[in-house]
């Protein structure tokens, strides 16, 4: 069993308009833009990530928003639903305030004996905001006040057609099965991040997800280095997974690999960090680019649709 993988890292989606994207996860949910910079392999399209005051892991929601991209098809194979942790006694200020904001698929309901308010995204996306016990200091710098704030991931939810196989990987990753109701079984991590909590929601007869604006593209977890990552990688392939050789994120180091239910897995080092080329004070003011963009700065910043703050 694996003892490097401290609860998620991130969580990264697709969206299709840049600035409604910002504007929801900045304006409506209250997080701080930590860094604005390109989608690695499609430089022309923005990758956006948002979280605590630096970014720190278990916190970090991302974006890529691909201009106009059809909604995605919800469906097995994919995270169904993504969870943020607010303060005990939060939801009815959040019930309010997305009523008032006109977010739509509002319910609020109880979820393994805690309060939980779900609601869609601007593209479709499933999320919650979960009452939990959570020491982590949210950010301060938005109109939410602090007793309500978003303090990161409480976790996430996968939508499978079989959750025995994923189940024992989430095992072996250092999870336990701590508990199942109505077709939903969760695996919590001891001792992790505060982002420690994946369930996994059996479909047996559904269909598998289409990805599209909306759909989650990717779930990191997180080690603290590279050296942990690379002690993860090898018990992965001598396991029997096909895992990536380690790619250079700029922000952190990743690998990753394909799940038994075909939920897309990344493991993400905690180092360097968002804050290894911006000041703390502007984290994600300025287009930051990789270096094997830079020469392209000024076709992209002609490009790339401005977003207003």
């Amino acid at each position: 069993m694996l003892t490097q993988i401290k609860g998620l890292h991130h969580v990264t989606s697709l969206a299709a308009d840049a600035q409604q994207n910002n504007a929801f996860f900045t304006k409506t949910l209250g997080l701080r833009r930590v860094k604005k910079t390109v989608n690695f392999d499609a430089p022309d399209v923005y990758h956006l990530y948002y979280g605590d005051e630096v970014g720190t892991p278990g916190s970090v929601m991302t974006y890529f928003p691909f201009p106009n991209a059809a909604r995605g098809r919800p469906g097995i194979g994919e995270v169904g639903e993504t969870g943020f942790a607010v303060p005990k006694g939060a939801l009815p200020y959040w019930q309010e305030r997305l009523e008032r904001l006109s977010v739509t698929g509002l319910a609020m309901d109880s979820d393994f004996g805690q309060a939980r308010l779900r609601f869609d995204g601007p593209d479709g996306d499933g999320f919650a905001l979960v009452e939990t016990e959570d020491t982590r200091a949210p950010w301060t710098g938005s109109d939410v006040p602090e007793e309500a704030a978003i303090k990161g991931f409480s976790g996430a939810r996968l939508r499978l057609r079989d959750a025995d196989a994923t189940g024992e990987l989430l095992k072996f990753m250092g999870y336990e099965a701590t508990d199942s109701t109505d077709g939903v079984q969760r695996f919590q991590l001891p001792g992790g991040n505060g982002a420690d909590s994946i369930d996994l929601e059996v479909h047996a007869g559904a269909n598998f997800s289409r990805p599209g604006a909306g759909s989650v593209h990717h779930i990191a977890f997180a080690v603290p280095d590279r050296a942990a990552q690379l002690d993860v990688r090898k018990a992965l392939v001598d396991t029997g997974y096909a895992v990536t050789p380690v790619i250079d994120r700029d922000y952190f180091w990743a690998i990753y690999f394909r799940t038994p239910g075909n939920v897309l897995f990344e493991i993400a080092t905690n180092e360097p960090g968002f804050d290894q080329d911006e000041d703390t004070a502007h984290l994600g003011e300025a287009l930051r680019l990789p270096v094997q963009h830079e020469h392209l700065r000024p076709q992209l910043e002609a490009q790339l649709v401005p977003i207003a703050d």
